[in-house]
């Protein structure tokens, strides 16, 4: 009689449910859960692409002359005369340089170049930056080489003005296309060199790719680590987790380690200071936009901050430029 009565009670649920479903109203439909749609590893990086295209410079020079180049933020490079190579060989006729210079944090993130040194232990800090620069040049798409170094002059206003510690770092790109900074060393013949003279930087460089003038950040309250969790489906090859500190607009920090069984990002080498106030930025992409958020925050010890799907907005390149320009 029990299971008898379990039975009817079952049916008579079922009947129950069907007639609420199917009513003289029409047919109610049972909505499962929203699926959420998180975009591939390229379309991410197609949005970092596409940011880099728009302040790439080029220009064309005869190899022979040498290259005196003058940037769209007066930035200037020189490239000496019978210094570029092509297997070893002096190279003659047409060149194409490459030219791209990055100051402020809004750059940096829409880039994905954000200023991370790299210590002697392997673990890496925010770097406070006089500027990130990407020289090349190429002759009919063929790579060229530099038997010497050449000169970049920066004017120091671009951030804020001199720094007499700033140094010479150099651009690694790991394989989640991170960018990470090493210091350079003074070479033998002056490249890794850098000074101040009036308003401007005088560095000498040692070949072509990626160079910072930096210096590490200093703050002398106690350390702390971070993890900021972010909703399933994302991950660090589609999505990236910045850290924008408070009153330092050329430095971005990023979280280069992701937790697959948390689903968070973190900061695990211990370089947050306590009492920091800074703002925490996710980004990622839909439909060919940007997808964001923006979280305030002051760094206690072991913090974990969470992003929420809904805390997400849309918008283009220039609307998440103009949120961190804004940032304080």
């Amino acid at each position: 009689m029990k299971n008898f009565k379990n039975l009817f009670a079952i049916s008579l649920l079922a009947m129950v449910l069907f007639y609420a479903c199917n009513n003289d109203d029409g047919v109610t439909e049972v909505v499962p859960d929203e699926i959420i749609e998180t975009p591939s590893a390229e379309e991410f990086q197609q949005l970092q692409a596409t940011a880099i295209d728009r302040i790439r410079q080029e220009a064309q020079f005869e190899a022979e002359d040498g290259i005196q180049f003058e940037s769209e933020k007066g930035v200037k490079l020189r490239i000496y005369e019978g210094t570029l190579k092509l297997n070893g060989e002096d190279v003659t006729g047409p060149v194409d340089l490459e030219f791209i210079e990055i100051f402020d944090a809004g750059s940096m993130l829409t880039t994905n170049k954000p200023t991370m040194g790299l210590r002697e232990d392997g673990s890496k800090a925010l770097l406070i930056s006089g500027g990130e620069f990407y020289v090349n040049v190429t002759q009919n798409g063929e790579q060229l080489e530099i038997s010497n170094h050449m000169q970049l002059v920066v004017p120091t206003d671009l951030t804020g003005g001199a720094d007499q510690d700033m140094t010479l770092w150099t651009g690694r790109i790991d394989d989640n296309d991170n960018l990470a900074w090493d210091e350079e060393g003074d070479g033998p013949d002056g490249a890794g060199n850098l000074f101040v003279e009036g308003d401007q930087y005088f560095s000498f460089l040692s070949g072509f790719g990626w160079t910072n003038v930096d210096r590490f950040y200093n703050d002398p309250r106690p350390k702390t680590t971070l993890e900021v969790i972010v909703p399933n489906g994302y991950h660090i090859q589609n999505s990236s987790v910045y850290l924008y500190y408070d009153g330092e607009p050329y430095a971005l920090a990023q979280l280069d380690t992701f937790n697959e069984s948390a689903n968070s990002f973190s900061e695990h080498y211990g370089e947050i200071p306590i009492g920091l106030e800074m703002h925490v930025i996710f980004v990622s992409e839909e439909d060919g936009e940007w997808k964001y958020s923006i979280q305030p925050q002051t760094v206690e010890d072991g913090d974990v901050y969470t992003f929420e799907e809904d805390d997400f907005i849309t918008g283009t390149e220039n609307d998440v430029y103009d949120a961190i320009d804004d940032l304080p």
